[in-house]
């Protein structure tokens, strides 16, 4: 992790041209947009880390709040979320137990942290887990403490579509899996984008 943070301020240098502004997605140039990690990507409408219904601690689906991370596997699913054709922000700290440490838009380690987690506000979805189980994107909302089901995602209500990797899937968006750099795109409600396209940090 401490690596992670030295890259840091580099990278901070290029989230203005890359990210998003006033909530609305920039495309980068020639390709997918880099993900900045400790930046922010989207608007802010919710608080950091998980709501009084999420995780305290207790285990959630089968999903423990452990005290220290899992890594036997460790991959890496993004989340896009846009409300009326508006980016919001998925917090930084879903997942990991208050209270938390916060360093430049970053969170280390807390009191606890759940297999799935968020370090920062980007969208990046951390699994680490101590074994191959598959997880799925209703597990981590149900950690947030967020409802998710086909009209509403997270409190935001209206007409849901879901994206994976830029194709529109049916059925629960509780269902979608986070595997490794799975790009997951949920919009409610009109006027309806086109999922954005990232590529990762180096190392994740």
């Amino acid at each position: 992790m401490s690596s992670i943070l030295k890259t840091i301020g580099v990278r901070r240098l290029l989230a203005a041209a890359a990210l998003c502004c006033g909530g609305t997605v920039l495309l980068a140039q020639g390709g997918p947009i880099p993900i900045v990690q400790a930046t922010q990507i989207g608007v802010t409408k919710f608080e950091p880390g998980d709501t009084p219904a999420g995780g305290h601690g207790q285990t959630i689906d089968g999903i423990e709040g452990s005290s220290r991370e899992m890594l036997q596997v460790h991959v890496h699913a993004h989340l896009s979320l846009f409300h009326k054709g508006q980016q919001i922000a998925i917090p930084y700290g879903i997942g990991i137990v208050q209270p938390f440490q916060v360093n430049n838009g970053f969170v280390g380690m807390g009191a606890g942290i759940y297999w799935l987690h968020t370090h920062d506000a980007t969208g990046i979805i951390h699994v680490e887990s101590p074994d191959s189980r598959t997880y799925t994107l209703g597990q981590f909302f149900d950690i947030w403490g967020q409802p998710l089901d086909s009209g509403n995602v997270a409190g935001l209500t209206g007409t849901v579509r879901a994206f994976v990797d830029g194709t529109r899937v049916t059925g629960s968006p509780r269902a979608i899996v986070l595997g490794a750099h799975t790009q997951i795109t949920l919009q409610v409600g009109a006027p309806f984008v086109t999922p954005p396209v990232y590529s990762f940090p180096a190392g994740l």
